[in-house]
């Protein structure tokens, strides 16, 4: 059979049905962008209310509010050092209607220290951005003979096996903070655990342990007090919260060039969830946060901005869990 050429306006109705193929995806895109959020977003945070994560989630939600003109309705999950807040994000619908600020601990330092995790981070989260981050600080009793990062591993290294230090909790960045500086400096000291940074300053200014890593936040008052003393910060350079407080890695302790250890968090979002819908989340969240005011408040309980690209924020936690993993196999740290 002979077959007709076509007509122009079948060529021309063909060519359009192509034109859409290779338009539509874009097109549907820029309409969920748009769509998004027609209803309130709900933002799990993993720990109780009056928490550094809960202020900086409160803080970004009463801006995110006026760009999106719905409610950010917080929700606070605290239990199982963040995997129970975290675990119902990533089980969520990946709509962008539920969000949630995750921290190394539940999203980093879980995988390697957790038998079964409820959740996998790497397959169920999709991180959006980075928010704060912030380091810890070496904390001593205020009798300590030790004024300077030197002085205090030569004076730990006389103690010999009778030294012990507290932390925030089992597989806190303040345990494994300290496990790190163990194993670069060449200190023995036994890990005392506690249940938050209260207890554990408290310990360290009654002279139950002998050092501390945490977040400064935590010990100033004691600090203020007279009961305990910072000697170093575990930031690469020094911030602006800790200007007079010099860092481990600038303390020429052997075998502490480069060392950092920060604990940090940062918004996430069920797998799934629609590109548009991330990376309008993402502008959002860093155009709020260059705000004088947004960062003027963060600053002013210690954190550090953070900002960038969902690439950029997956990069970090890859780097970051590769990091600590190593240091939590070698330790052996096992959290039920």
């Amino acid at each position: 059979m002979t077959r007709l050429p076509a007509s122009p306006t079948r060529r021309l109705t063909a060519a359009l049905f192509a034109l859409f193929a290779l338009v539509a995806p874009f097109t549907h895109g820029a309409a969920n962008a748009q769509a998004w959020p027609d209803k309130p977003v709900r933002v799990l945070v993993p720990a109780p209310p009056g928490s550094s994560l809960d202020v900086i989630v409160r803080l970004l939600g009463e801006k995110l509010k006026d760009r999106w003109k719905q409610p950010v309705v917080v929700d606070n999950r605290a239990g199982a050092g963040g995997m129970l807040g975290m675990d119902v994000v990533a089980k969520a619908a990946s709509d962008g209607y539920t969000l949630g600020i995750g921290f190394n601990g539940p999203v980093a330092f879980a995988p390697y220290m957790v038998k079964k995790m409820p959740y996998d981070p790497a397959k169920q989260l999709l991180p959006i951005v980075l928010t704060t981050s912030q380091p810890n600080v070496l904390a001593v009793q205020a009798g300590n003979p030790a004024k300077t990062l030197p002085e205090f591993v030569a004076w730990a290294k006389q103690q010999g096996n009778k030294l012990s230090y507290g932390s925030v909790g089992n597989g806190s960045s303040s345990h494994l903070t300290m496990e790190l500086f163990k194993s670069v400096a060449g200190i023995d000291a036994v890990h005392v655990p506690y249940a938050g940074s209260p207890p554990a300053a408290t310990s360290l200014a009654a002279g139950e342990t002998q050092a501390l890593f945490a977040v400064e936040p935590a010990l100033l008052p004691l600090v203020q007090g007279g009961r305990i003393r910072l000697i170093a910060t575990t930031s690469l350079k020094r911030s602006e919260a800790t200007q007079d407080l010099p860092t481990v890695a600038e303390s020429g302790v052997p075998g502490t060039a480069g060392f950092e250890a920060l604990a940090w968090n940062g918004l996430f979002a069920p797998a799934g969830t629609p590109p548009d819908v991330v990376e309008r989340i993402n502008a959002d969240v860093n155009a709020v946060m260059k705000e004088p005011a947004v960062r003027d408040a963060l600053a002013r309980q210690g954190l550090i901005v953070g900002g960038g690209t969902p690439a950029e924020f997956k990069a970090f936690i890859d780097s970051e869990g590769k990091k600590w993993g190593a240091i939590i196999r070698k330790v052996g740290i096992t959290v039920e």
